[in-house]
């Protein structure tokens, strides 16, 4: 279970890149940073992410 602290964040992780399917995934993290590190060791530094996460996602711009 994530510490309270944390925040869930989705990604899209394209492997091949980007002109192949996505793969979505999920990573509790504290920070955008630690996320994108997160996902970095899990899939590789070389892959394009498309990461946010909820309410990041609903702010106005």
């Amino acid at each position: 279970m994530p510490e309270s602290s944390q925040k869930l964040y989705h990604a899209i992780v394209w492997r091949e890149g980007p002109d192949q399917t996505g793969e979505r995934v999920t990573a509790w993290a504290s920070d955008l940073d630690e996320a994108a590190r997160l996902l970095a060791e899990e899939y590789g530094k070389g892959n394009v992410y498309n990461l946010h996460n909820k309410e990041d996602a609903e702010k106005i711009r």
